[in-house]
């Protein structure tokens, strides 16, 4: 197939993925399509060859990636197609055959309220400076919660905005604020550069897609030490143990100055996972949220992140809650079941002691 046509057979996989409610495709040499939907792997109704597989791959993905990608490195990219939409490709190998996952991007960013997200995240991104982080496992909509607050500072405050990420997922229009999108790869070489970069550019808020090695994370840190407003994801499954990667990806020697930090400019973290609801036809997310007052920073001080669950337990007042008593919220509420909340759980033993 020439490459328009197979440009246009990628075309044709997605608008199918997207009237069936996907949110991720998965293509491999020699197997069928999968779509994910609410959760779920359902097998596509278009099937191709593994010629074709491998020839569409390579006809929606970008020179530059196809050249890092024949040296035997992993290819991200953003890709958009003929309707406007916009997705974000992983491209890979698996037993010596090419392979890919399609994550299917909204076309509008929703809002934080449509998201069903914690209030206080507005009071959040309203905050002057410091550190805001997002956590969940992969496929969880972190992306998604960080543009919504990102388009809530958009349309109600007068700010320059620096977004950093691998690749550019949501395009924001500039409404009250000014806002600069950098891809690495593209635009930059790597997050931490692009940050230290990002410092003499007049920023009111720099948002960082991933905070994934300890050069990134001392950026910023820096970032929001130096009165900017940051905001950065991990793959972590808790505001506890969120805390615990940032300080041990740290070299020992350096750790205590990265607790020191960490308590000056940390505003909140919120945890989430996405648990599906309904039968499976729908998903609602289950949140963990962290405020960070004085006593929460002084724990992260001094080294005592055990004690974080219990204080935020006790926080529910300034808006806190854990993981557990969310899924207890969402188990009243009749979005999820008993079961339900016993899977997505990271503490099977503190959601008994909740339920009694």
């Amino acid at each position: 197939m020439a490459e328009e046509a197979l440009r246009q057979a990628a075309d044709a996989i997605i608008r199918e993925a997207r009237e069936r409610k996907a949110s991720d495709i998965h293509i491999s040499e020699g197997m069928p399509i999968w779509y994910r939907v609410n959760g779920r792997l359902l097998p596509a109704q278009t099937q191709m060859s593994a010629e074709e597989i491998r020839g569409m791959l390579y006809a929606i993905m970008p020179k530059r990636h196809a050249e890092k990608f024949e040296k035997g490195f992993d290819a991200d990219f953003s890709f958009q197609t003929s309707d406007g939409h916009r997705q974000r490709v992983n491209v890979f190998r698996q037993q010596k055959k090419m392979a890919g996952t399609i994550r299917l991007l909204n076309a509008s960013i929703p809002t934080l309220e449509e998201l069903k997200m914690p209030t206080v995240l507005y009071e959040m991104a309203k905050a002057p400076r410091g550190l805001i982080l997002v956590t969940g496992p992969t496929g969880s909509g972190k992306s998604t919660t960080l543009a919504a607050m990102i388009e809530y500072m958009n349309q109600n405050s007068d700010r320059h905005i620096i977004t950093i990420e691998d690749p550019i997922e949501y395009v924001y229009e500039t409404k009250k604020s000014l806002i600069h999108q950098r891809e690495v790869g593209e635009d930059v070489g790597d997050f931490a550069s692009a940050l230290r970069s990002a410092l003499r550019e007049d920023p009111d808020v720099i948002l960082v897609g991933e905070m994934r090695d300890y050069e990134t994370i001392q950026a910023a840190l820096l970032a929001a030490e130096t009165g900017h407003l940051v905001l950065s994801t991990l793959h972590t499954t808790g505001a506890a143990q969120t805390v615990e990667r940032v300080i041990d990806a740290c070299p020992t020697g350096g750790q205590n100055q990265v607790r020191v930090q960490l308590a000056g400019t940390l505003k909140g973290i919120v945890s989430q996972c996405l648990i599906p609801c309904g039968g499976g036809v729908t998903r609602v997310a289950g949140t963990e949220l962290l405020v960070a007052t004085d006593a929460i920073l002084n724990l992260i001080r001094e080294g005592k992140t055990h004690q974080i669950s219990n204080m935020m337990q006790s926080g529910t007042a300034l808006g806190m809650h854990t993981l557990n008593m969310d899924l207890v919220r969402l188990m009243q509420q009749g979005y999820i079941t008993r079961e339900d909340a016993a899977i997505y759980t990271n503490n099977k033993a503190e959601l008994e002691a909740t339920l009694r």
